[in-house]
């Protein structure tokens, strides 16, 4: 009896070809045969971090909010959707555990548990952002589950894909900020999500087009196949 995926590939892609993403293309053939499929994901894992981690030094404050802009969010979701499920919750793992131990690799350089929780007259408190960090974490599964699945491969799966990511991101996030703001629903709406809209619709159009094409690149332009 064939058991049923609970989330089905939209590009149909061949069953031998699940769990394959570009990511497994990165390496040369030759560099590949020789690190092996271990630490090939490793290499992959700290190759995620660093690029999540240069992603998170683009920032744009928005005045009236204490959520700025960054590259870090389409980062994550770039990783995701790269790198499959399992590598990028490695990498988003690895980002999260060195910048908590003090490397300044959360926005604007800074790092630290305060990122999540603050000390405040001897109170401990919620930090404003960091349910985001908490919600890329798991946008990092969705959104390479679902690369894992081949959504990647055409421009609506992509989209898709990257709608529910965000979605994730936002529902941690939003919700994260209210608590630890003292907003209504309306007002942590309204300073954690509205702002980034028009953003967001940017990077979806950014990564419709560099996905597909990356995935037409390899099954047209190169030789090899997944090693």
């Amino acid at each position: 009896m064939q058991i049923r995926r609970s989330m089905p590939a939209l590009g149909r892609i061949p069953a031998a070809e699940y769990g394959v993403t570009l990511g497994d293309f990165f390496f040369p053939v030759f560099l590949g045969e020789r690190l092996g499929s271990r630490l090939q994901g490793l290499a992959l894992a700290v190759v995620g971090a660093a690029l999540i981690a240069a992603s998170a030094q683009v920032v744009i404050a928005i005045p009236g909010t204490p959520v700025p802009i960054t590259g870090q969010t389409f980062g994550v979701l770039l990783v995701g959707a790269a790198l499959g499920a399992r590598r990028s919750v490695a990498s988003l793992g690895l980002y999260l555990a060195i910048g908590m131990l003090g490397a300044p690799v959360f926005q604007s350089g800074t790092h630290g548990i305060e990122r999540f929780v603050t000390n405040t007259s001897g109170a401990l408190a919620l930090a404003p952002t960091g349910g985001y960090l908490i919600g890329m974490l798991g946008a990092s599964w969705l959104v390479g589950r679902l690369a894992d699945l081949g959504w990647d491969r055409t421009v609506l799966g992509t989209v898709g894909a990257m709608v529910i990511g965000n979605l994730m991101i936002y529902a941690c996030g939003v919700s994260w900020l209210a608590v630890a703001a003292h907003f209504d629903a309306a007002t942590a709406i309204a300073k954690g999500l509205t702002p980034f809209l028009i953003g967001d619709v940017l990077k979806l159009a950014i990564a419709a087009g560099v996905f597909p094409s990356a995935w037409w690149y390899v099954n047209n332009g190169r030789s090899a196949g997944p090693r």
